[in-house]
């Protein structure tokens, strides 16, 4: 996927000085359009290489998920980069997100996802790892997958591991995420002064 040097500021989260400069340092390469502008690929910027997998004429699906609606820009960041995986990769693909915990299986997306798996309409799901589809139960859906010979991609699954305690706040994240909409919608103030503490609480494990 090839860019302006805005949109691939704006995609890295750098200035558009540190992009020229980098440029001139010779550590990523600019095209130039016959104009004179600059283009960037994506997927170089990003360290995305092709990726070896099998080929199939089905569709390739992305899933993307965050828990709470104060974490849409991290939404945007995933959608984000599994477009350009897939474009990379040269896949005809569809990206399906939620914003929902991980512990919720009635999400429009997830069942619109696990419905098209076992239609057999899907050739290759692709997630940036693996506990955006769910915090649990995510071996059940790649079961399904095996079963329908749908091909399971993670991006980022040559990442650290969390630890023990991080994946213990994790967890505990996601359980009081569930319920905080519960306990919000008492209008107590009591309540949400204590779904705080509780966050504060696990994020600081």
């Amino acid at each position: 996927m090839k860019v302006s040097i805005g949109q691939a500021a704006k995609a890295l989260g750098v200035s558009i000085p540190t992009l020229r400069r980098w440029e001139k340092e010779g550590k990523i390469q600019a095209e130039r359009t016959p104009h004179g502008h600059r283009r960037y690929d994506l997927a170089q910027l990003r360290g995305l290489k092709p990726y070896e997998t099998s080929k199939t004429n089905r569709p390739t699906l992305c899933y993307a998920r965050v828990s709470s609606h104060d974490q849409k820009e991290d939404l945007a960041r995933q959608v984000a980069l599994l477009e350009t995986f897939c474009a990379a990769n040269g896949w005809t693909y569809e990206v399906m997100q939620d914003l929902g915990s991980g512990l919720n299986y009635n999400k429009k997306g997830l069942q619109q996802l696990i419905r098209r798996i076992c239609a057999g309409s899907v050739g290759r799901l692709v997630l940036t790892n693996k506990d955006r589809l769910l915090r649990f139960g995510s071996e059940l859906v790649f079961s399904l997958c095996e079963i329908f010979n749908v091909e399971v991609v993670m991006i980022n699954q040559g990442e650290q591991p969390l630890s023990y305690e991080e994946e213990l706040a994790q967890d505990v994240l996601e359980i009081i995420t569930v319920f905080s909409a519960r306990l919000y919608g008492s209008r107590s103030h009591q309540n949400r002064k204590l779904v705080e503490s509780l966050r504060e609480a696990a994020e600081q494990l």
